[in-house]
């Protein structure tokens, strides 16, 4: 044998290789010489063959002769039966490979043919084989296949076919669901693989041969009747369908158990007595050890409860897999499932009259009870089947079944926890609506049972009515209170009456817009006409901003209520705080001096303390937020429209503050609730948190049908506009530079730079005057700016239509230059409220825009400032200038107009700067909307987390929109 260099000739020799595992099976074949490299060979041999992507899937191994290319079954079916090798090169076969490929030919006809089928004596639990199922009209083809074995002396042909079936199932989607039906049908693959001992009957089941015997039979589990033992029985059913029939030795023959079956069908009878004995066989193949003791030709008939419980759980499997079909009784599989469980079982008179709840602390009695499914087990009871050490037992005609290691955590945990008898009303609640788990005082929560529990006639109504406000009675609405309520209004201030009455805070959630203020106002007209004449004044905390606002509905609402405020540098402290609010129903602060004079609110028990925008404590880490809900009071009220902006901790903060403790600590809160929900949004966690949440949240919303405001409609729409070509490129300068920067700096300065660019990008698009460099030049061209130039052509056109607008900015030195802006424009006072306006001045300013008789058109807010608590429905147009990343801030400046005393319809105006990240804040709040119904969000500190390919793509200015 030559080279290959110049060679025109190449003998090739292989041989059939049988491995010690299935994946070793193979064909090999090498230069007959040995002496040429297998990547040589390689690409002479299959250059043209597709299927081994030419020979690059062939593998190289190492044999006694030296290197050899190794082809699976499957391949070498492929390859051989029709080589593929170059065209200028003579390639020849030895005799040992021609008749592997005189075979590989045989096999791809029989493969193609599907003339196979499965090989019961080479099948086992671990592996499948196959063998070769000729026609037997295909004679000539049986005959060449021998001949080819015995002339070339093919050891393994026949295992070359079977592992070439089993790569066909392995790679082809199509066969090996066809295959899969195939053994479902038999009754699945374990069947399969535990054959047992019969071929015919493994074949039947395979439906390669037809079943002949008219009958089936199944191995019955029956359960006591009036008292006897469980009982082990053949039962027989026709093979086309029918009620299966327990059947009975008797007088040396097999009989229907009950008469009301009949006698068995003639035609059964020449084959029962083999069957029988035949499927005796088998299960006593599969269970060995419950042969009967008298007679161990046959399995044990009579089983105790724990036996039943071991032939349910664990022998009916295997004598499935076995395909031995078993009947069990129909309520197996739900009692298998049922876990025992803890129930508190609350006492009958715990909410009633006699014996009434007030307050989360309240100490309710109860009974502890063990369930499984409908069955209740005292504790005495538990603890007798305990003892008894039963898996499956019968109560009260029930079967249950208890698992060894629920009884041992419940029988442990009852000598450690289990003789307490109360519960507080927190825990109550918290087991109804979660599930929660009870346990000792520092006892590991991982040990701790979770328990549910059962209400009693009248907490349960009591519940319900707090779940479904519609429940809760009216009140009267009260004689000293001036206004009109709607009927959703009153049931809002019965609904907040209804928990005074047992000592629970709640959240009025309403939309903006639908009246809080007028609510609670009746509220405290209420308590003063029915209420405890002894106890103190309430107190009110709200933003600096309305404080004028609630001054002035108190007096035309309420005025019999005697109102004091509690605000000003020259406010009273200490002893002659406490003389001067002696006579006062109501306290009225800001938050700012709820936390400055909290040592002097602290000393006064107040009688309800409500805030208005409750949002104000949503930062649970703050001193402000903590010192408002360490205020005591005998009841707790909060006033928002948006309970939750961005975290759920906020919603945390607002109930720590309506009732103490009732959310857990803000550690057990974090982890529990807000680490799933932020992580995986688990939407199980989320829906018990509503759960939890919802009896002490009242939350309407305009459109709701059940309100009847008919308010006008609110049209929301986008105003897309283009950076001017100074502003694109400023804004790719800065984003380089961030860009730059970011990889070279430590988490806390890449944090920090990352926000400043930000801030700065969003005042770019604003004006580029905005920007620190041009502030002190006051360049305020419209013309430098498409979103001024714009906004100044709207609100030209909404003067000369004799209509009034809201302008919201998140900057204040943007107010101040389009208030100058506009008033040069319009020629007519622009007001700007901002937070640094004094309170009288706001009241003016109000007062002015409201009042249909001065000439006014436009009124500009900075967004924090003039985005809640003000009543502003002169205005029917409102713009939001630069968006904010909180959909719930701007839902809030918006119902500024959009609220109860409306009767315009009003237009929403969302300024966009197209390509910028203001696009992208835009889709962040569709998003964001869409969860804040589910107590999700974010606030724009996930910004600073992100890599900096993905600041890239978020920061990313797109050149198509730039004005040219």
């Amino acid at each position: 044998m030559k080279s290959f260099i110049g060679a025109r000739t190449l003998l090739v020799d292989g041989y059939w290789k049988q491995g010690d595992k299935a994946e070793e099976h193979a064909i090999l074949l090498a230069a007959a010489d040995r002496a040429e490299s297998p990547a040589r060979l390689k690409q002479v041999l299959f250059a043209w063959h597709q299927p081994s992507w030419y020979g690059a899937e062939i593998e190289e191994i190492d044999t006694e002769g030296g290197k050899a290319l190794k082809l699976s079954p499957l391949l070498a079916v492929d390859y051989l039966s029709s080589p593929q090798h170059v065209r200028l090169l003579q390639v020849e076969w030895t005799d040992r490979v021609q008749g592997l490929m005189h075979m590989a030919g045989k096999l791809r006809q029989a493969l193609l043919e599907g003339w196979f089928q499965p090989d019961w004596s080479g099948w086992s639990e671990y592996r499948r084989a196959w063998r070769l199922e000729v026609p037997a009209d295909e004679a000539d083809f049986q005959a060449e296949w021998d001949r080819l074995v015995r002339e070339f002396n093919i050891i393994g042909a026949d295992q070359w076919l079977s592992e070439a079936v089993e790569e066909i199932l392995a790679q082809n989607d199509h066969a090996a669901g066809a295959w899969r039906k195939i053994a479902a049908a038999a009754g699945g693959e374990s069947v399969l693989l535990h054959k047992a001992s019969d071929e015919e009957d493994w074949l039947i089941a395979l439906g390669l041969h037809k079943d002949t015997m008219p009958f089936k039979v199944a191995l019955q589990l029956a359960e006591p009747v009036e008292g006897a033992t469980w009982q082990l029985r053949p039962a027989l059913q026709d093979r086309n369908g029918g009620p299966w029939i327990p059947v009975v030795p008797y007088r040396g023959q097999w009989q229907a158990l009950f008469e009301q079956d009949g006698p068995l069908p003639e035609d059964w009878t020449p084959h029962l007595e083999a069957r029988l004995a035949k499927e005796h066989g088998k299960w006593l193949a599969v269970l060995p050890d419950w042969r009967d003791e008298v007679d161990p030709e046959q399995l044990r008939r009579q089983l105790t409860d724990n036996d039943a419980w071991f032939f349910m759980e664990k022998a009916s499997l295997k004598l499935l897999e076995a395909g031995c079909p078993v009947l069990l009784p129909s309520w197996w599989e739900a009692v298998r499932s049922r876990r025992l469980r803890l129930k508190a079982k609350m006492k009958s008179s715990v909410g009633s009259d006699a014996q009434p709840m007030f307050g989360l602390d309240q100490i309710v009695q109860f009974d502890w009870k063990m369930a499984l499914g409908n069955v209740d087990l005292s504790e005495s009871e538990f603890m007798r089947l305990a003892e008894e050490n039963r898996r499956l037992m019968n109560i009260g005609g029930e079967w249950v079944h208890l698992d060894p290691q629920d009884v041992a955590q419940i029988r442990d945990w009852m000598k450690r926890v289990g003789k307490r008898t109360g519960l507080s009303f927190r825990d109550v609640m918290e087991m109804h609506l979660l599930g929660g788990s009870v346990m000792e005082d520092g006892e590991d929560a991982s040990i701790g049972l979770r328990a549910e529990v059962e209400l009693n006639d009248h907490l349960t109504r009591w519940l319900e009515q707090l779940q479904h406000t519609a429940e809760i009675p009216l009140v009267e609405v009260p004689s000293s209170f001036l206004g009109s309520l709607r009927p959703y209004q009153l049931q809002g201030v019965s609904w907040m009456l209804f928990l005074r009455r047992f000592g629970l805070g709640g959240v009025l959630a309403d939309d903006m817009g639908l009246g809080k203020t007028i609510q609670f106002m009746a509220y405290l007209s209420y308590v003063k006409e029915h209420g405890d004449k002894s106890r103190g004044p309430s107190l009110l905390i709200c933003p600096t901003s309305v404080i004028g606002n609630w001054e002035k509905e108190l007096e035309k609402f309420a005025p019999t209520l005697q109102a004091y405020l509690h605000y000003g540098p020259k406010r009273e402290k200490g002893e002659a705080l406490r003389e001067a609010i002696k006579d006062a129903d109501i306290v009225i602060t800001s938050y700012s001096l709820a936390q400055i004079d909290e040592e002097e609110l602290n000393q006064i028990e107040w009688d309800a303390l409500c805030l208005d925008e409750a949002q104000n404590i949503k930062n649970v880490y703050t001193k402000q937020s903590a010192a408002i809900r360490a205020l005591p009071a005998n009841h707790r009220i909060a006033l928002t429209g948006t309970p939750m902006e961005n975290r759920l901790t906020e919603l945390w903060s607002i109930y720590d503050f309506i009732n103490p403790g009732y959310l857990g600590s803000i550690g057990e809160f974090r982890k529990a609730i807000v680490l799933p929900i932020e992580r995986n949004r688990d939407e199980e966690v989320i829906s018990g948190l509503q759960r939890w949440v919802k009896p002490f949240m009242l939350r309407r919303v305009k459109k709701d049908p059940a309100i009847q405001l008919s308010l006008p409609d609110k049209n929301e729409a986008k105003t897309y506009l283009t950076l001017t070509t100074e502003q694109g490129a400023i804004y790719e300068n800065i984003v380089a530079d961030l860009l730059e920067k970011l990889d070279k700096l430590g988490p806390m300065q890449r944090r920090g730079l990352i926000l400043a660019s930000l801030t700065r990008l969003k005042q770019l698009c604003d004006h580029p005057a905005m920007l620190g460099e041009e502030r002190q030049l006051q360049q305020w061209d419209e013309n430098r700016s498409n979103k001024v130039a714009r906004l100044l052509e709207m609100v030209e056109e909404i003067a000369s239509e004799g209509e009034r607008c809201l302008i919201f900015t998140q900057f204040v030195d943007m107010g101040e230059q389009l208030k100058k802006l506009l008033e040069e424009r319009l020629e007519l006072q622009v007001p700007y409220l901002h937070g640094g306006v004094p309170k009288a001045k706001r009241d003016e300013m109000i007062e002015k825009f409201q009042n249909p008789e001065e000439p006014c058109c436009a009124f500009v807010l900075s967004l924090k400032a003039g985005g809640t608590g003000l009543n502003l429905t002169a205005a029917n147009h409102v713009f939001h200038f630069d968006r904010w990343w909180n959909p719930a801030v701007e839902n809030q400046a918006t119902d500024r107009a959009f609220r109860i005393g409306q009767t315009k319809k009003v237009q929403v105006h969302k300024f966009i700067t197209l390509g910028t990240l203001e696009e992208k804040i835009d889709e962040m709040i569709d998003r964001k909307q869409q969860l804040n119904e589910q107590v999700v969000g974010q606030s724009e500190q996930w910004i600073t987390e992100l890599s900096t390919d993905e600041l890239k793509e978020l920061f990313a200015l797109r050149k198509n929109w730039l004005k040219g």
